[in-house]
């Protein structure tokens, strides 16, 4: 079963947007989960990820602006973009890391208009 994103559009730069992402199974949990994203003619990049515990990490084109969080009970993990930038254009996605080729799901698009 695939990973199902959602929570993006389109927004002026400066703005902020939610991301969703549900889970297929309560492993969700204890694995690792990231956020990636994908701009046209780039390869996927890991945008964030939330390790067990909750800690978590940040590319640095994204830290102190992007927040990564799961709601353990909902099986839902979120991705909290603040002051949002053109370069932030992207298809978003969800997976575990390292990422597990059948939960690709269809991503969400986020675009930022400057």
């Amino acid at each position: 079963v695939r990973l199902v994103e959602s929570g993006g559009g389109l927004v002026q730069a400066g703005e902020s947007l939610r991301l969703s992402c549900a889970p297929s199974n309560a492993a969700f949990r204890l694995s690792t989960m990231a956020w990636y994203r994908q701009s046209p003619g780039k390869q996927r990049e890991l945008v964030a990820k939330i390790i067990r515990g909750d800690r978590s990490t940040y590319a640095e084109s994204v830290k102190g602006r992007f927040t990564i969080s799961r709601d353990g009970a909902k099986n839902i993990l979120y991705l909290q973009m603040n002051d949002l930038k053109p370069d932030d254009t992207a298809v978003y996605y969800c997976n575990s890391d390292p990422p597990d080729r059948s939960l690709w799901g269809q991503g969400t698009q986020v675009t930022v208009s400057s």
